[in-house]
């Protein structure tokens, strides 16, 4: 593949897609389903009202498009593997405020949200009553896709540059002992906070903010989260929305190993 990108994720783990009328039609497409789905009475909202998770609460059809606005070309060329079967995009949403306390966190949990921007890796899923992280959801990719503007400090994206690779140096070696058929079972909840803190020791934070028309890519194993929505910063009247797709891969060992 020619496209700088990949060589952009595999060095800092993310990189900008640069404005394209094209994905601006797509996205111009999608915000009135994403209106819908926001203003679904029934849709959950957290951290008291300022943070909307959406997921799979875009109506897009397998093949990425919506209301019949295919995904562009150009955009599916960038990305670093080949999709034939999208899911439902997660609808994030961020509103001023966020993020406040609520009944449904602990209030560690809320000042890791507010300190520590909620940093994670996406498919590490909190399994069982004891909440022991396993990879369960071996992403290929995150693309995010702004539908709204947004002031670049209304609770923006965050990326460790570099933490992907901590990561997957830490999941190695936690997963080596066992076959790769045990992978999906194996406890990572200590691995994953030890790891987390070097992160937050030698990586780089960075702030990522785009408009309606571009893109950011993320390394499915980069350590991101979002940043508190600073004072007097504004933002579309729904919120910062952003659309997010993440493809699975075919298994765990495909998740480590691949660049």
């Amino acid at each position: 593949m020619s496209s700088p990108i990949p060589e952009a994720l595999a060095g800092t783990g993310w990189a900008r897609l640069p404005y394209d009328p094209a994905v601006l039609g797509w996205v111009q497409a999608a915000l009135p389903l994403a209106r819908k789905a926001i203003e679904d009475p029934s849709g959950e909202w957290r951290c008291r009202g300022t943070w909307f998770p959406g997921v799979d609460a875009l109506a897009n059809d397998e093949t990425g498009a919506v209301a019949g606005k295919p995904l562009p070309p150009s955009l599916r060329r960038a990305l670093p593997m080949a999709v034939e079967t999208w899911h439902r995009a997660q609808l994030s949403v961020l509103r001023p405020g966020y993020p406040r306390p609520s009944p449904e966190e602990s209030e560690a949990a809320f000042r890791f949200r507010r300190d520590r921007d909620a940093a994670h890796v996406d498919g590490l899923l909190a399994v069982g009553p004891r909440k022991r992280r396993m990879i369960r959801e071996p992403h290929g990719f995150i693309l995010g896709l702004p539908l709204t503007d947004a002031d670049p400090d209304a609770a923006p994206l965050v990326v460790w540059e570099g933490s992907h690779e901590v990561l997957r140096r830490a999941f190695a070696g936690a997963l080596a002992p066992h076959s790769q058929a045990e992978w999906p079972g194996v406890d990572l909840t200590d691995i994953y906070q030890a790891a987390r803190r070097e992160v937050f020791a030698t990586c780089r934070r960075v702030v990522l903010s785009a408009r309606p028309g571009e893109a950011l890519l993320l390394h499915r194993l980069v350590l991101h989260g979002m940043a508190p929505w600073a004072d007097g910063s504004v933002a579309d009247p729904i919120g910062r929305v952003n659309a997010y797709f993440r493809p699975e891969l075919p298994t765990v060992a495909d998740w480590l190993s691949q660049p």
